[in-house]
C-alpha cells in the first residue's frame, strides 16, 4: 500500500475522554517502575495477582497492561519466572535541539537496530505534500516509509518525503539503511541546516497500529518535522512514530536575557 504523509496526518482518533481501565492500569504500574516503588531485586515486579489487589482490578486487566508494556520494550516476561522492567540503558534518550538519526542514537548506547518493512516509490505529490514542501503543481515526489526494529520488534514507523531533485529512489538501491538523514549526511548535498519540529502524545491510527503491532487504544509519540538545506530550501517532510517505552526525548530551555539581567529601568 502507497503511503502518503498528509494521510497519515489524518488518520488519528479522538482522543477519548475515557481512558480503558487497562491503559490505567499500565500507566500506574510505569510511574511505580520509574519511581523504583514496585521493583523488587533484580528489577522484578509484583505478581499478577498481587498488581490486582493493589489497583482493584481483575487479572485480565494487569495481563493486559503487562502485555502492553512487554511491547513497548518496557518489561520482560519469563514463563514460570515473573515479570522484570527492562534495563533503562535500552531507552534512547536524545535532545530535540540535537539533529541525528536514530541510528546515531542506537550507537550511542549500544543498542542494535534493524531495518524491517519499507516501501520506496516516486510518485506525484499530493497537494498537502505540494504545499508542505513549497513545490510548483506536478512535481514528483520520493516517498520513503518503514520500521524500525530493535530486538526483532517494531520500535519505530518514519515516513520520508523528499522532491526527487534531491533523492531519488536509485539514490538508496545501495547505501540505504534505514535512515534518509543519514544518506544526506553522507552526501553533503545539499548541505544541511536545521529541521523544524513538533512533538505530539496522541491515540495511535489504525495505520500505525498495524505497523507497530500495537493495539487501537495506545498512545504514540509522533514527531513531524520539516528539513531544511543551508540555502533555505525544504528538503525532507518526515513523520516519525515512536512506541513508548523506548525512546525519551528532552530539550534544553535557556532562561530569556530579560529574565536574566531583570527588568530595563528607563
Amino acid at each position: 500500500m502507497l503511503v502518503d504523509i498528509t494521510q497519515l496526518r489524518q488518520d488519528q482518533p479522538l482522543i477519548r475522554k475515557n481512558v480503558p481501565l487497562a491503559l490505567q492500569v499500565l500507566n500506574d504500574i510505569s510511574a511505580g517502575m520509574e519511581s523504583g516503588e514496585l521493583l523488587r531485586e533484580n528489577r522484578q515486579l509484583p505478581s499478577e495477582d498481587e498488581l490486582s489487589r493493589r489497583f482493584d482490578v481483575s487479572r485480565a486487566t494487569v495481563r493486559e497492561a503487562l502485555s502492553r508494556l512487554e511491547q513497548r520494550g518496557s518489561v520482560i516476561r519469563q514463563h514460570g519466572v515473573g515479570t522484570f522492567a527492562a534495563a533503562q540503558d535500552l531507552i534512547l534518550d536524545s535532545g530535540l535541539e540535537q539533529l541525528e538519526s536514530i541510528d546515531t542514537l542506537a550507537r550511542r548506547i549500544g543498542l542494535e537496530t534493524q531495518a524491517g518493512a519499507s516501501e520506496i516509490i516516486e510518485r506525484q505529490a499530493s497537494e498537502q505534500e505540494l504545499a508542505r514542501l513549497g513545490l510548483s503543481p506536478e512535481s514528483e515526489i520520493l516517498a520513503v516509509s518503514r520500521q524500525i526494529l530493535a530486538g526483532g520488534k517494531p520500535v519505530a514507523y518514519l515516513v520520508d518525503v523528499i522532491p526527487t531533485n534531491y533523492l531519488r529512489a536509485h539514490d538508496l538501491n545501495t547505501v540505504f539503511k534505514g535512515s534518509v538523514l543519514d544518506v544526506f549526511l553522507r552526501r553533503a548535498n545539499p548541505v544541511l541546516s536545521h529541521a523544524l519540529t513538533d512533538m505530539t502524545v496522541e491515540p495511535v491510527g489504525a495505520l500505525i497500529a498495524q505497523k507497530l503491532n500495537l493495539g487501537s487504544t495506545e498512545i504514540i509519540l509522533k514527531l513531524e518535522s520539516l528539513l531544511f538545506s543551508r540555502e533555505g530550501r525544504k528538503i525532507d517532510a518526515s513523520l516519525s512514530y515512536f512506541v513508548p517505552g523506548y525512546f525519551r526525548f528532552h530539550m534544553v530551555r535557556r532562561v530569556a536575557p530579560s529574565e536574566i539581567h531583570g527588568p530595563q529601568s528607563d
